[in-house]
């Protein structure tokens, strides 16, 4: 599956999920539904949303609060089961498209398959489950450590769960590269694929607009570095 298309899909999916924040705790089956249909939807432009740089413009810019009382469990235990699949199952379903193979009876464990991960920029092939579970983590776009500690603490824990299972928020991605990443920002990590830094800082600018948060100065600097390569970039899913 081409990175772009996947990168389409997923801004729409961050997109609907606003529609229905509040269900998603009071009513499950709602968000479940609503997951669905988008991952099912054929196409999308990339127009979808608003210019980058001028959302960037709206953000506060403050410095980092205290990480005191940040924990996962403030915004989720586990991922949630929609359709009878988790989130982070639906997730590697999204990014491996039709390549995805799954145990016989089985259509939510994908045992094989490939996709072009996003961060490293390799096209990956995986022909046997436990090279999935040991090579691919799903990655907070928006690291759940540094949304808490710019504004998400300030949150509702209803607003926090949509922000940790919004699929806008989420990719598959190479689980070293996960680690390295941690729970840094724009200012302290990036992709080391090149190609991806325009989406990477424009995902993380649409999920600060959409939850609330703010950045740092030197993160800021950092956006608008990348960005200035791409002035074009859309920022997926946002309205102004």
């Amino acid at each position: 599956m081409k990175l772009g298309f996947r990168v389409r899909r997923v801004a729409v999916a961050g997109l609907a999920v606003a529609v229905v924040a509040v269900a998603v705790i009071l009513n499950p089956e709602s968000y479940n539904k609503n997951f669905v249909e988008v991952e099912a939807t054929a196409d999308f432009s990339e127009t979808e949303g608003a210019n980058a740089l001028e959302v960037l413009s709206r953000l506060e810019v403050k410095g980092r609060a205290p990480k005191t009382g940040y924990k996962r469990t403030e915004f989720y235990e586990d991922w949630p089961i929609i359709e009878g699949c988790s989130l982070r199952q639906r997730i590697i379903k999204r990014e491996f498209g039709v390549s995805a193979k799954f145990l016989p009876g089985d259509d939510c464990t994908v045992v094989a398959g490939e996709f072009d991960e996003p961060y490293t920029g390799e096209h990956k092939v995986f022909s046997e489950k436990t090279e999935i579970s040991d090579g691919v983590q799903i990655d907070h776009v928006v690291a759940l450590s540094d949304a808490w500690q710019k504004g998400a603490q300030n949150l509702s824990a209803e607003e926090r769960y949509t922000l940790a299972t919004d699929p806008l928020n989420l990719l598959a991605v190479d689980a070293s590269a996960n680690q390295k990443k941690s729970d840094g920002d724009a200012a302290t990590w990036l992709p080391s694929n090149k190609k991806f830094r325009c989406q990477y800082v424009a995902r993380q600018i649409a999920v600060k607009y959409k939850y609330h948060l703010w950045v740092t100065s030197a993160e800021k600097e950092m956006m608008e570095r990348i960005l200035s390569y791409c002035p074009n970039q859309i920022a997926p899913g946002v309205e102004m």
